[in-house]
C-alpha cells in the first residue's frame, strides 16, 4: 500500500485509472470501516481510502482535538484489507490557504436534524468531500448509512453538481447487541457500553408501533425521546422521516405508506451517538 500526503503525488499515482473506488475516513478505523473498503472492491479498482480529521465540521464545542487517532493501527488494517493509496493529507497539504470557499446544502436538508444540533456541520462535510473528490477523481464512492443524512447529502450533491462519482450506501455495520460501529464507541465506559444498544432497540421500538398502524408520529416519537430520557440518556432527536427527502411525513404519506426512516441521536454520559432503521 502506497501512503500519499500530497494532492500532486496522488494524481500522479491515480492517472489513467478510470475504476477507482475510494473511501473516505477520519480514521481510528473499526471493522464498520473495513466493510466499506470490502464493499468499494466489489465496485471499482483500485481501492483508495482517506484518512483525514476534517476541522471544517467539528464545532467549536466538539472533540476536534480529543478525536482518536490510530494512524499506525490504522495502516495496518489498511494493508490487510489490500488497500491501493492511503491518501493521509496534512492540513496544509489539503487547505494550503485558507478553504474561504464553501459548498452551501440546501437549508431543508442541512439545517434539520444533524444540522440542527450542530450548525455548519454540512458545510463542512459537503466541502471536504468535493475537494476529496476533485483529489482522488473516483468512479465510486462508499459511505455508510449509519451517517444517512450525511449519506443523503452527499448523493444530493454529487447529482446536482454532476460529479462523475457514483455514490454507494453500505448497511450499517453492527455489534452482536446491536450498537452501531462507531469511532466514538471508544469512549464509552464498561457501563455505558452496556447501555448503549438501547439507542437501537428504540428505533426498533419506533418502527414497530408505525407498522402497527400507530399514526401519530409526534406520539411515538416523544415516548421513545421520554423511555431515553428515563433511563439517563440526553436525546436530541428521535424522528420518523420520509426517505426520499428526510421531510416529515404528512397524513397522507403514512396513509399511502410512503417509506419511512426513524432516526436518532442521543448522548450517553459525555458520548453523543447516531443511529438509524429504515421502516
Amino acid at each position: 500500500m502506497k501512503i500519499i500526503t500530497t494532492i500532486e503525488e496522488l494524481r500522479d499515482q491515480l492517472s489513467g485509472q478510470l475504476r477507482t473506488a475510494f473511501v473516505p475516513t477520519m480514521g481510528n478505523l473499526h471493522e464498520g470501516h473495513l466493510s466499506l473498503m470490502r464493499l468499494a472492491r466489489k465496485h471499482g479498482d483500485p481501492v483508495v481510502a482517506s484518512i483525514f480529521v476534517n476541522r471544517l465540521q467539528f464545532g467549536p464545542n466538539e472533540d476536534f482535538d480529543k478525536y482518536p487517532r490510530t494512524f499506525q493501527a490504522d495502516v495496518e488494517k489498511l494493508e490487510k484489507e489490500g488497500v491501493y493509496v492511503l491518501f493521509a493529507p496534512t492540513e496544509k497539504d489539503l487547505y494550503p490557504e485558507p478553504q474561504e470557499f464553501r459548498v452551501n446544502p440546501p437549508s431543508d436538508l442541512g439545517n434539520t436534524l444533524e444540522g440542527e444540533f450542530r450548525p455548519g456541520f454540512f458545510t463542512g462535510v459537503t466541502t471536504i468531500v468535493l475537494k476529496l473528490f476533485s483529489c482522488v477523481q473516483p468512479k465510486v464512492a462508499v459511505f455508510g448509512k449509519k451517517d444517512y443524512q450525511q449519506l443523503m447529502m452527499v448523493r444530493n450533491m454529487s447529482r446536482q453538481f454532476a460529479l462523475p462519482t457514483e455514490i454507494i450506501g453500505a448497511e450499517t455495520y453492527r455489534a452482536e447487541d446491536g450498537l452501531a460501529l462507531s469511532s466514538r464507541n471508544m469512549y464509552l465506559s464498561q457501563t455505558e457500553r452496556a447501555e448503549a444498544p438501547v439507542l437501537f432497540q428504540t428505533l426498533n421500538f419506533v418502527a414497530e408501533e408505525v407498522r402497527a398502524g400507530h399514526l401519530d408520529v409526534f406520539e411515538v416519537e416523544h415516548k421513545a425521546m421520554e423511555n431515553l430520557a428515563q433511563r439517563g440518556w440526553q436525546p436530541d432527536y428521535v424522528s420518523i422521516r420520509k426517505r426520499i427527502d428526510l421531510q416529515p411525513p404528512t397524513a397522507g404519506d403514512l396513509a399511502q405508506g410512503a417509506p419511512l426512516v426513524v432516526l436518532a441521536a442521543a448522548k450517553l454520559g459525555g458520548t453523543r451517538l447516531i443511529d438509524n432503521l429504515e421502516i
